[in-house]
C-alpha cells in the first residue's frame, strides 16, 4: 500500500465508520459522541492551514459550539466543585462579605 493523501483519508474514514458502528452497538458510545466536533475542529485546522481561512473558522467555530455541547455537563460538575471549594474555604478563613 501506497502512503498518500487519499491513503491517509480513507484510513480516517474507515476510522470513523468503525467508532460510529461500535457507538451504535453500544461500544465506545461517548467516544463516538465526540468524533464529529473533534472532526469538525480537525477539517477547520486544516482549512486555515491551506488558507482557506473563512471556512476553516467556520469549521473551527461549528466544532467549538458542539465540542462545548458535548463537555456542558463536565463544565458544570466542575464549575459546581468548584464553588463548593471556595465557600468551605471562605467560611474556614473567617472572612466576610456584608
Amino acid at each position: 500500500m501506497r502512503w498518500n493523501g487519499k491513503t491517509g483519508w480513507a484510513l480516517f474514514l474507515i476510522a470513523c465508520g468503525v467508532l460510529i458502528l461500535l457507538g451504535k452497538l453500544g461500544l465506545f458510545g461517548s467516544l463516538a459522541g465526540f468524533l464529529f466536533p473533534i472532526a469538525f475542529l480537525a477539517l477547520g485546522y486544516v482549512g486555515i492551514k491551506n488558507g482557506r481561512k473563512f471556512v476553516g473558522g467556520l469549521f473551527v467555530v461549528i466544532g467549538l459550539f458542539a465540542l462545548l455541547a458535548k463537555l456542558s455537563g463536565l463544565i458544570a460538575f466542575v464549575l459546581a466543585a468548584g464553588l463548593i471549594v471556595y465557600g468551605v474555604s471562605q467560611l474556614k478563613s473567617g472572612k466576610t462579605y456584608s
